[in-house]
């Protein structure tokens, strides 16, 4: 079975700008190219998990979103760094759905795709939501710390940066 590592987007990869409207607002966060192409050196699946919930706000389309995560991928291109995959929920908090973090439907759609095995998976993220998230499914948690973050989080690991997060991760693996 594989190993990956889930990212959130916003916050983690990208500077969070409370429900980005459009490609021209993302925009990458220092170090998270950096981080991921180390990832992508360990040979991890390295996979976006993102709540998304501007979809059922009507403040933007799915059209408009895969537009924003295109301009993701090709900024991380232009750095070496790639993702393997983008899972997004478009769904409203009190819509209950299963793919809302911190359920982990967006995750056991991974497993499936993927073959991984969440025991031996990392989720980087920067809010309580993330680190539940890795909670509910096993995984092991780091969290991206700043003078936003809420004090009762505990995550596994906390790190200032996506590039930190990741060499964390790359010592554990390494062993």
């Amino acid at each position: 079975m594989r190993v990956a590592v889930f990212l959130d987007r916003d916050g983690t990869i990208c500077r969070d700008v409370h429900y980005m409207r459009s490609p021209e607002q993302f925009e990458l966060l220092p170090g998270a190219a950096e981080g991921i192409k180390l990832l992508n050196e360990l040979g991890v699946k390295v996979i976006v998990a993102t709540n998304q919930s501007g979809v059922a706000r009507g403040y933007f389309t799915e059209e408009t979103l895969k537009k924003i995560h295109e301009r993701m991928v090709e900024e991380l291109s232009r750095e070496g760094a790639k993702v393997d995959a983008i899972y997004y929920c478009p769904h409203h908090p009190d819509d209950n759905c299963e793919c809302r973090k911190p359920k982990i439907g967006m995750l056991e759609r991974a497993v499936r795709d993927f073959g991984l095995n969440l025991g031996k998976c990392f989720i980087i993220g920067d809010k309580k939501l993330d680190v539940e998230t890795g909670q509910n499914a096993g995984c092991t948690s780091v969290l991206i710390t700043g003078p936003e973050t809420e004090p009762e989080v505990k995550a596994d690991h906390a790190a200032a940066n996506l590039r930190e997060a990741a060499r964390l991760i790359a010592k554990e693996i390494r062993g």
